[in-house]
């Protein structure tokens, strides 16, 4: 309890003030910002849109059109002309031409030399094939046999028996039996000797890591771990909880606070607004009802509606001076017409050039302000 009523203390000056600038916001936002809004985004349009939309609407349209139809007069009709009247002739004529006479005289070119070439190619498969069987049987069998059982078969044998074999019982007895004989005695005692060995260093090596591992692991779980854990257990925790408690009070006293402090705000506005309700729109009312309404009908009475019926009398008698100069002036033009050319007949009369107006405004016609203040 003592928390909510600190809480409500601290928190109600701040609602009030959040509350007063929440409306002044308001108020800003209706008689400033929109109207400032407005006339940015009217000055945006006039000087970023309307300047572009009547460059395009008054410059790059007409000029695309014109564009657009002198390309079409210089180029567009005259390649439909130049494809109409001279290139499809030409390339019909091009065409008759392939089809009925090029082709015709190629198929049977093409015809004759393909006769002529089986022809020739028929003669000289069968020169060939007489040339080689001739080559055969005339040269290459006896040249083969010659060569097979009076050159191959004594090189053959003398390499076998004068090279291979001394080669052969040389290296063997010189290399192979040697090397056997080294590898078994000697490389293979001093590699097994050797292996024992590297194993050797790998265990004693792994023994060494595994006591320092297990070494540094009992350290930092005495030196880190040990510690942490009792920290979490004996002092987070418990101090942990004590501020989930703590928070969750101050956090429903504020959110109370809150709620309270905008009740008040609440009940002080419609204070305010009550107490200037009746202590400056209540006086202005009663002075604009009981002051100003009769004060203004006795001007309208006295001032107003005597102004207008001598501004409207004045109105009248320039409109009927002009009316009569106007008449005098036609009536003069008609005398000097009748002077200068003569009487026209009655059915002949031509029909009169003035424009006709309109007939002018009474009383109960005028559309005046002064009219309307004196029919109130």
């Amino acid at each position: 309890m003592p928390v909510r009523i600190v809480a409500l203390v601290l928190v109600v000056p701040v609602r009030m003030a959040w509350d007063a600038l929440a409306a002044a916001g308001r108020f800003l936002h209706r008689t400033v910002g929109r109207p400032v809004g407005r006339a940015l985004a009217w000055l945006a349009r006039a000087v970023c849109v309307w300047p572009f939309v009547a460059l395009w609407r008054w410059v790059l349209v007409p000029a695309g059109r014109g564009l657009a139809w002198l390309a079409r007069v210089l180029v567009v009709v005259p390649a439909g002309w130049a494809h109409r009247y001279l290139l499809a002739p030409l390339g019909r004529g091009l065409v008759w031409l392939y089809a009925r006479v090029l082709t015709p005289v190629g198929q049977g070119a093409w015809w004759l030399l393909r006769g002529i070439g089986a022809v020739l190619a028929a003669v000289g498969v069968g020169l060939w094939t007489g040339a080689v069987w001739l080559g055969r049987y005339l040269v290459v069998v006896p040249v083969r046999w010659a060569v097979r059982y009076l050159v191959v078969v004594p090189v053959r044998w003398a390499v076998v028996y004068l090279v291979v074999v001394p080669v052969r019982w040389l290296v063997r007895y010189f290399v192979v039996v040697p090397a056997v004989w080294l590898y078994a005695r000697v490389l293979t005692p001093a590699g097994r000797a050797l292996a024992r060995c590297v194993r050797g260093v790998v265990r004693l090596v792994g023994v060494m890591v595994t006591g320092i591992v297990a070494a540094l692991v009992w350290a930092g779980r005495v030196l880190l771990v040990v510690p942490a854990v009792a920290a979490w257990r004996w002092v987070f925790v418990p101090v942990g909880r004590v501020l989930v408690v703590v928070g969750r009070e101050v956090g429903e006293a504020l959110g109370h606070a809150w709620r309270v402090a905008g009740y008040v705000s609440v009940a002080v506005g419609r204070f305010l607004a009550a107490l200037f309700r009746w202590v400056v729109v209540e006086p202005v009312r009663r002075v604009y009802r009981g002051v100003l309404t009769p004060v203004g009908h006795v001007v309208r009475d006295a001032v107003l509606r005597p102004v207008a019926e001598v501004v409207r009398g004045a109105g009248r008698a320039a409109r009927q001076a002009v009316a009569a100069a106007r008449e005098t002036v036609r009536q003069a033009r008609a005398d000097v017409r009748r002077a200068l050319f003569g009487e026209h007949p009655q059915g002949d009369a031509p029909a009169s050039r003035e424009p006709q107006r309109p007939a002018g405004r009474t009383l109960d016609g005028s559309t005046t302000a002064l009219t309307h203040l004196t029919k109130d």
